[in-house]
């Protein structure tokens, strides 16, 4: 790693918050009242039908079946089978993570970045575009997430570059990442975790939501754009020379080779997933190849590319086994009997309204509880469980329902105050909250509007492939 990769982690970890609350304390907590939910709700099954492979509840046969309360020695074998269920989508969080780390090792991401904001002849407008299409790929891939942090400081010097406020700098890449992630044509631990918990194929849908992704990531671009030209009206001119980090490294042709490596070895997985209908095993293997191959490249050796592996998998450890811990919810639910009377009595509340709205309420709904639960594979794992059949009953595609929870998540990640990441992105630009909600506030108003109309479109238009 380069010494421009320690000071950013550095300055990462001094200013982050100290703590936050872990998701895992609320699942729990979450669990332990479902738990005692299964011996106050009246116990019921719907009756299920099975078509194409995927079983859906049939509308109008909810009946009440003798009570099974779970005791409180089951609630914690339910974690472990919640695991077990999750396990090839907890092993693809991982692998991602190993990923990523053998590709950070060799610095290419990083040096392309510190190259651009080296620049001195390349227009405002085309920095913006270039950070909009460069993080807006990583993010709506799943490659930065959490990670986007790391990237702040970039951001930050090509603002000064520029003559810019840290605003600017900060979303140069938090919000183009955002924009890209918010709605991840190919996240496995958003998209792909998602639809795997209601039984669509991985990454199918993928014109829309493409579409939706697109307007995303064009509404941050003309917002950053219109807001750099209102400063150099308002007098913030770019200085003549801009300011550099000291012994930056230079862009190579193996970093060039390394990206090129990443963009082919994507574009072969999305023409699997279409023409062979690869899923999340064949995505895992793809990752470990995809991260021998960068290593070699990087001239690692072996042991340094399996080390950097495992230690990349160990910082996802937390997100990939969450996803376990909500699916022992669900575990819990389904073994007292009480999900499908929870579902049946949202169905009879939604009845009357018709399927468009429905599907803007869920997101709606999805939106709200990402306030209190800032992971948003923890929210899938407990949501989609509850969403698959009350959309079934509703009229809704599966396809429509998983959109309503990621769309929901996606739209909160920039505004909440509970998210660790915006907030350590925050505090690493040294930004206020305030500052930045009043900064950002008409992109995500765009952007729920783009929402709630992908919505009805997918309504409008039966969205599937079911």
């Amino acid at each position: 790693m380069s010494q421009v990769n320690v000071d950013k982690n550095s300055v990462t970890q001094r200013t982050a918050p100290k703590s936050e609350q872990s998701p895992y304390l609320l699942l729990f907590i979450i669990l332990v009242l479902a738990a005692l939910a299964t011996w106050i709700v009246p116990a019921g099954k719907f009756d299920h039908e099975t078509r194409n492979g995927i079983t859906f509840a049939v509308k109008g046969s909810l009946h009440a079946v003798a009570r099974s309360g779970v005791y409180p020695g089951e609630i914690f074998m339910a974690i472990v089978k919640g695991v077990i269920k999750a396990a090839p989508i907890i092993f693809l969080i991982l692998f991602t993570g190993g990923l990523l780390a053998v590709i950070e090792a060799t610095g290419s991401i990083t040096t392309a970045l510190n190259s651009l904001s080296r620049s001195t002849r390349i227009s405002d407008t085309r920095i913006i575009l270039i950070f909009a299409l460069i993080f807006a790929i990583l993010g709506t891939t799943g490659v930065v997430q959490n990670s986007v942090v790391a990237f702040v400081p970039i951001g930050l010097l090509v603002a000064r570059s520029l003559g810019l406020p840290p605003v600017i700098g900060t979303a140069l890449v938090y919000l183009t990442c955002a924009a890209g992630f918010n709605v991840s044509v190919l996240g496995p631990a958003t998209t792909g975790l998602t639809q795997h918990l209601a039984q669509l194929p991985l990454f199918s849908g993928m014109l829309l939501r493409g579409i939706t992704c697109l307007l995303f990531v064009l509404t941050v671009a003309a917002y950053l754009i219109i807001s750099v030209r209102r400063m150099r009206r308002d007098g913030q001119l770019r200085p003549e020379q801009p300011v550099h980090a000291d012994k930056m490294p230079t862009m190579t042709g193996r970093h060039k080779l390394i990206l090129v490596a990443c963009a082919l070895t994507l574009m072969i997985f999305m023409a699997g997933t279409v023409q062979l209908h690869w899923a999340t095993n064949e995505m895992s293997a793809m990752f470990i190849i995809l991260a021998i191959l960068v290593g070699i490249i990087g001239r690692m050796s072996g042991s340094a590319i399996a080390n950097t592996f495992l230690t990349g998998c160990s910082q996802l450890v937390k997100g990939g086994f969450i996803v376990g811990m909500a699916g022992a919810i669900s575990v819990v639910l389904q073994q007292g009997n009480i999900l499908d009377p929870i579902v049946g009595f949202l169905s009879d509340l939604l009845a009357p309204v018709h399927p468009a709205i429905a599907a803007v309420g869920m997101f709606i709904s999805a939106a709200l509880m990402h306030f209190g639960i800032s992971s948003g594979s923890g929210e899938s794992a407990l949501l989609i469980p509850i969403f698959s059949p009350l959309g079934d009953n509703l009229g809704l595609t599966r396809q429509v329902t998983v959109q309503t929870v990621l769309l929901g998540e996606g739209i909160v990640n920039s505004i909440s105050p509970t998210s660790g990441v915006l907030m350590a992105a925050l505090a690493t630009a040294n930004i206020s909250f305030g500052k930045w909600i009043k900064f950002v506030a008409p992109v995500v108003a765009i952007w729920f509007v783009i929402c709630v109309v992908t919505l009805l479109i997918g309504v409008a238009i039966n969205w599937g492939p079911f």
